[in-house]
């Protein structure tokens, strides 16, 4: 296939591009800067020039290609609300490009907030609906396009997708540890978090590009739970500095922006998807990465 990706160039569009090509197929991947195409050239990737508000980039990038897969976020979290509309106006214009062509629209799906108390499986419905939700509601209006004949796939990614490199959650952890000489878990640090090695995540993008049926929820989940205090155990062993509780209300301060993802639960399993495509994760565990020295 020739697949449009967005995010080509981030975390984890990174290793999808690489994935997608070592199988065989060509890409063609948005890039919003000359370093970014470069990067994508080198591969032997095709290069659309353009972010996520070129509408009609977007639009002809999703009617060239065969399939779409769609991994950008501006993640701008001090203006949710132009982080929402951005998303939504996106999916609408490729997965409307793609109506009545049966052809694939994988979206990067999240797992917060699917559920409380327990781990989130792939039929639950997210609660995410409309324009001022979570993500502009990008999950239920992708998937609102399967009756208009797009064979829409939703990939939940776990909170941390795991690796040397990682610019996320886990870096950010990572670095509070090393501003105030203590590795922090809020509370009795039984909150827990799903977990996935990069690779594997990678993986699952292209089976399910290749083989999952229209409507499929499939969750990038190699851990169901890792708590926060196994978290903060490996963060202190790889830095040697102590590990301590925090009371949950401080998390924000300790951790900055990502304190309030910290105190959330968002376990997660992968029964379904793991059946439905044949995936078996195969990279280490969250903690041997930590403990490896992958956010050291």
């Amino acid at each position: 296939m020739h697949v449009f990706v967005t995010g080509a160039t981030g975390w984890i569009g990174t290793a999808v591009v690489d994935e997608l090509l070592g199988a065989g197929h060509e890409v063609t991947g948005l890039a919003r800067t000359e370093a970014a195409a470069l990067t994508l050239a080198k591969k032997g990737a095709r290069v659309r020039r353009g972010d996520l508000d070129d509408l009609a980039g977007l639009r002809d990038g999703a009617l060239d290609a065969q399939a779409v897969v769609h991994l950008a976020n501006k993640h701008d979290w001090a203006n949710p609300a132009e982080n929402n509309r951005t998303e939504r106006a996106a999916v609408e214009t490729m997965a409307g490009a793609l109506a009545g062509t049966d052809r694939p629209f994988l979206l990067a799906g999240a797992l917060a907030g699917l559920v409380k108390d327990r781990p989130a499986v792939e039929a639950d419905v997210s609660p995410a609906v409309g324009p001022g939700s979570m993500r502009g509601g990008s999950e239920n209006l992708a998937l609102e396009y399967v009756d208009k004949g797009v064979r829409v796939l939703s990939v939940r990614f776990a909170p941390s997708v795991h690796g040397a490199g990682d610019p996320g959650f886990l870096a950010s952890i990572t670095a509070a540890a090393r501003e105030h000489g203590v590795s922090a878990y809020p509370g009795d640090g039984t909150t827990t978090w799903a977990a996935v090695h990069r690779p594997d995540a990678a993986r699952l993008v292209r089976l399910g590009l290749e083989h999952a049926p229209a409507g499929s929820r499939l969750h990038a989940v190699a851990e169901e739970a890792v708590t926060t205090r196994e978290i903060a155990e490996a963060v202190g062993h790889a830095l040697d500095v102590p590990v301590v509780s925090i009371e949950p209300g401080r998390a924000a301060e300790h951790f900055g922006f990502v304190g309030r993802f910290f105190t959330t639960g968002m376990a997660a399993s992968s029964t379904a998807t793991r059946e439905l495509l044949g995936w078996q994760p195969s990279g280490p565990t969250l903690v041997e990465d930590i403990e490896g020295g992958a956010y050291a």
